[in-house]
């Protein structure tokens, strides 16, 4: 099975309209304004989501999915968000479980009726079965099993209330597949096929055992920052998550937020180019060029702590692409350390500014790195150019 990044990019436009139309039902439902926060299709193993959700609470509903589209979705809220959104409907609060049924019911209703237009046929949804699950207990059985699995996440935010929560959906092969490979994909909006001036000969369909082989070398890349950071610190460091994600490039800043950061970002030159930050937060960041430092710096974020920052990025750098190079049988340099500190989003812009001129959407691996002794966390974003990175996985595919 080939997979068509812009196939896919289309059917991620279909999974954020849908979203839309979810949280417009809800907005209505609950006359509490809510937005799409942002929307990706994730690439990831059983093992990569039983990590992703390890310590959530979540209640909701999940709905099996036949007809012009088979699989599952679900509905899933915060547990400590859900007394909000059964104050928010008449009678909420007496009516609990059935209360949230409905509400599933009715989201992921909006949610599947993009995808039953575009194909011309309908989605039936079974009744939906009410959960309380903890960690990835709330996707269904068969997610978690086998060697990797698209995950579309939608994230949608009250604005005036905490009721944020996720609508999943796991596709089944099938129908999903002639969407993918692009023969039947969503017709793409003007320049959301790669930029201005593609004449379309370049292409972007990749085995889907790449897209999982890749997958599993950005959780191995992580793993070997985090070892780099032990190696220089001295203290123990684990990577929480690392996925694979393919999302509008437009949505990263928002991801990143508006809390102030500080960190190093890196173009990376070879196959694939593109772009890498490792961004810690602002006390985090202090914390953690303290640790490396023989003494107390006169400033939190002065010079010295930014080149301790700046060496740290360069070995954390080096372990997350080395394994890439090797694996794709490329060579991938890096441009020397650029200091940021600045509001999250504020760092991450000019990095997806660049890569927007060739590409809409794109593969983001984010990973989440913590260490022990100081309690501080780094999140590690690398932009890879979807062209080069379908180059280097197709000929992967063929050695």
């Amino acid at each position: 099975m080939r997979v068509d990044v812009r196939a896919l990019g289309a059917c991620n436009r279909l999974a954020e309209r849908g979203a839309g139309q979810a949280a417009g039902a809800l907005t209505d439902l609950t006359g509490t304004d809510l937005s799409v926060e942002v929307t990706g299709a994730s690439v990831a193993s059983g093992e990569d989501l039983a990590e992703a959700f390890a310590g959530r609470e979540s209640i909701g509903v999940s709905v099996g999915l036949r007809g012009g589209l088979e699989g599952e979705a679900v509905l899933a809220f915060d547990a400590d968000n859900v007394d909000a959104l059964l104050s928010l409907l008449p009678g909420g609060s007496s009516m609990g479980r059935s209360a949230v049924t409905e509400v599933g019911n009715i989201a992921l209703g909006g949610f599947l009726d993009g995808w039953a237009n575009y194909l011309g046929k309908a989605i039936d949804m079974t009744p939906p079965r009410y959960f309380e699950a903890d960690g990835a207990a709330v996707l269904p059985d068969g997610a978690l099993a086998g060697d990797g699995v698209f995950l579309f996440e939608s994230r949608l935010d009250a604005t005036t209330t905490d009721l944020d929560f996720s609508i999943y959906m796991l596709p089944d092969s099938g129908q999903f597949r002639d969407l993918v490979v692009g023969k039947t994909a969503p017709a793409a909006a003007p320049g959301a096929d790669g930029g201005a001036g593609n004449d379309g000969t370049d292409s972007t369909a990749v085995p889907y055992e790449s897209l999982s082989t890749f997958a599993s070398l950005a959780k191995r890349g992580s793993a070997n920052a985090a070892d780099n950071i032990a190696m220089m610190t001295g203290l123990d460091t684990n990577v929480d998550v690392s996925r694979l994600r393919f999302v509008p490039l437009a949505d990263v800043p928002a991801e990143v937020g508006v809390e102030p950061h500080a960190g190093t970002v890196f173009e990376l030159q070879g196959e694939p180019s593109g772009y890498l930050a490792i961004l810690f937060e602002e006390e985090s960041a202090a914390k953690i060029a303290a640790s490396m430092l023989p003494s107390e710096p006169d400033e939190p974020l002065g010079g010295m702590a930014e080149n301790a920052l700046c060496e740290l990025g360069n070995v954390m750098t080096s372990g997350f692409i080395d394994g890439w190079a090797n694996v794709l049988g490329t060579s991938i340099s890096h441009s020397p350390p650029e200091f940021v500190h600045d509001i999250g989003s504020a760092t991450i812009s000019p990095l997806v500014a660049k890569l927007s001129r060739r590409q809409d959407y794109g593969f983001v691996i984010d990973a989440a790195i913590q260490t022990e002794g100081v309690q501080t966390r780094c999140d590690v974003y690398a932009l890879p150019d979807e062209r080069e990175l379908a180059r280097a996985l197709d000929r992967l595919s063929e050695s």
